[in-house]
């Protein structure tokens, strides 16, 4: 962490060009838990990974309410994220108390934006350590904004940021091209199965996830721990129905004694558990 004390301000540029202290809070928004966002024409889906501290402890709170036609999930420090979702929410009552109508999205993260990159010019204060991903839908459609410590702002499809990320992108790129045309069930299913890609080795339950969906005709809410667990059963059941039909079909070509076809289950099953984690 060291670098020769021109990390000890904001405002002190190192000899290359670099601000040490904004790459730190970058650093940090990438040690968060994951958070995942997608979007089509007329839905907005955000998603995220519970992570609690231990075991004696429960979860903190990633994904946040702004409007019913806004909602932001967040990944690094949690009391950043609380900070910023808070101050999104009250320029959204404001702008609905001065001019009667929705905030538009893209105003709400220019501001944001504003707000961060102010932090990266000021000595006596800090970047925020949190990378917030916007989603919302207003006159012009459905729209999923990255807001970055640095102050920058980017558009996009579906994006993944946190930690193990890169895992839920790449499963992202793979389908992104549909996601446009894609229904409300289509986005639900498509977010929880990039979160199972962050895990890598842990067991996909509705209670270390959680889902929001906005849309058309469909404020901002968040969708209930059965309602997750029936999304995923709907695709960690496949992989056992598909060996099921296999063994069936196997049958008539197997020994005649028993061993050998629970040989073959046994098997099976040590095939089909990798896919499931």
């Amino acid at each position: 962490m060291f670098r020769n004390q021109y990390d000890t301000d904001v405002t002190t540029w190192s000899p290359t060009g670099r601000l040490f202290q904004v790459e730190y809070a970058m650093e940090a928004v990438k040690q968060g838990s994951a958070a995942i966002g997608l979007r089509s024409r007329s839905h907005v889906v955000l998603a995220c990974v519970n992570k609690a501290q231990s075991e004696l402890s429960s979860h903190q709170r990633k994904i946040f309410k702004v409007d019913d036609h806004i909602g932001v999930a967040i990944a690094g420090l949690t009391a950043d994220g609380r900070v910023l979702s808070r101050y999104m929410r009250s320029e959204s009552i404001n702008h609905s108390f001065t001019y009667e109508s929705p905030l538009p999205v893209g105003r709400l993260v220019v501001r944001l934006a504003d707000k961060a990159q102010v932090c990266t010019q000021r000595s006596w204060k800090r970047p925020y350590g949190v990378g917030l991903l916007v989603g919302g839908l207003d006159e012009s459609g459905a729209h999923l904004y990255y807001n970055c410590p640095s102050g920058n702002y980017f558009e996009y499809q579906a994006f993944a940021i946190g930690s193990r990320s890169q895992a839920a992108k790449t499963y992202l790129e793979r389908r992104f091209e549909s996601f446009q045309e894609s229904s409300r069930e289509d986005l639900i299913k498509d977010a929880i199965m990039a979160i199972r890609e962050t895990l890598q080795g842990e067991t996909l339950k509705s209670s270390i996830c959680t889902v929001s969906v906005l849309g058309v005709d469909e404020p901002f809410h968040f969708l209930d721990q059965e309602t997750i667990q029936k999304v995923i059963d709907t695709f960690e059941k496949v992989p056992e129905e598909e060996e099921d039909a296999g063994e069936g079909e196997a049958e008539p070509e197997a020994a005649p004694g028993a061993a050998g076809t629970g040989e073959q289950g046994g098997s099976g099953d040590q095939d089909v558990a990798p896919m499931e984690m």
